[in-house]
């Protein structure tokens, strides 16, 4: 056990977690130090026991593995529980889209130009970011409303909210001792 690697004792740990057959499992970063292939097998298994009916209760500081792994998330703090529900009711199922162009233009005018936008927001860097149900007549608006203003826009893109955006927003993007 002393000349394993860090990935190599996380293997073993989740074995001996899993190996009777449990049907609860406690596990606490089950992907930490593993190479991607075997974070893939672990999560693959992970997701095995749930479908077989077994309650899987996870701790992670890996987003990415919350979202795929986990049915309903918790997000604590400093032992404050700040948001709980599934994933979609935590990051919801609006979109975003995302774009650089000059700083300070009229925010509430491309709001109302641009129809199922819920918010825009202007970010540092001269970048905005509108959510909302982001279609191709969105994308559209957007250019046609910065083009009808002599307004070059660079860099856009549309994503969907992440669990990771949602923990930043409860808790702070300071880094905190």
């Amino acid at each position: 056990y002393r000349r394993m690697s860090g990935g190599e004792r996380q293997r073993l740990a989740l074995a001996c977690a899993v190996v009777g057959r449990p049907d609860l499992v406690f596990l606490d970063e089950p992907g930490a130090g593993m190479d991607p292939q075997t974070r893939s097998a672990a999560w693959d298994l992970v997701e095995q026991l749930r479908a077989d009916g077994v309650t899987v209760v996870l701790t992670t500081h890996q987003m990415d593995e919350a979202e795929r792994l986990a049915d309903d998330i918790l997000v604590v703090d400093h032992g404050r529980l700040l948001a709980s529900g599934s994933l979609a009711d935590l990051v919801g199922r609006d979109e975003g889209l995302s774009f650089t162009c000059a700083p300070g233009i009229d925010v509430p005018a491309l709001r109302a130009a641009v129809p199922g936008i819920s918010e825009v927001r202007e970010l540092p860097a001269s970048r905005y970011r509108l959510e909302g149900a982001i279609s191709p007549a969105t994308v559209a608006a957007v250019a046609t409303w910065c083009a009808d203003r002599g307004l070059v826009v660079t860099n856009l893109s549309t994503s969907r909210r992440t669990l990771e955006d949602v923990f930043l927003e409860l808790t702070g993007r300071d880094l905190r001792s």
